[in-house]
């Protein structure tokens, strides 16, 4: 009977001590791979990360291609800045227009993302029913303005 007893505390204190050191294993690899700002992460370039350091927002590598009728490439007006925005890109098919704030933490960023031009970027936000938020990032100025005009489109996605 004492024999049982005793094999059976040496197999929980066992159990215990191992999964005290996954424990400890996965919290190590999970601080390991806590994403930086301007680092590739998730198909693009991390621009933003929560105070938990788990979650946060990528910048797509480059500026979306394509355009709207009449404007030359890579503008787009905002309708087909949404449409663009949700492409399939890096392996993801979740990214989207960043609002207006999101594309303000982008602009606050942009040296550590790199590879960002100094032109207008469309936002998801609306002034209105006519007009949308754009951000100069030359100037960091935040405008709303006719969604029928041209801007750059850069998607964002979460992770």
């Amino acid at each position: 009977m004492r024999l049982i007893a005793k094999k059976s505390i040496a197999q929980f204190g066992m159990s215990w001590l191992l999964s005290g050191l996954i424990l400890i294993a996965l919290s190590a690899f999970s601080f390991a791979a806590t994403p930086k700002i301007g680092e590739s992460y998730g198909g693009g370039t991390v621009f933003y990360v929560d105070g938990t350091g788990q979650h946060g927002l990528v910048v797509a590598k480059g500026d979306m291609t394509g355009h709207t009728e009449g404007k030359e490439e890579g503008v787009l007006n905002w309708y087909d800045a949404n449409v663009a925005s949700n492409a399939f890109a890096e392996g993801y098919c979740d990214w989207f227009l960043p609002n207006k704030e999101q594309l303000n933490q982008l602009y606050l960023n942009r040296n550590a993302v790199g590879n960002i031009v100094d032109t207008y970027y469309w936002s998801s936000s609306e002034g209105d029913v006519n007009n949308a938020w754009v951000q100069n990032f030359a100037s960091g100025q935040q405008l709303s303005g006719s969604k029928a005009n041209g801007s750059c489109v850069r998607a964002v996605r979460f992770f």
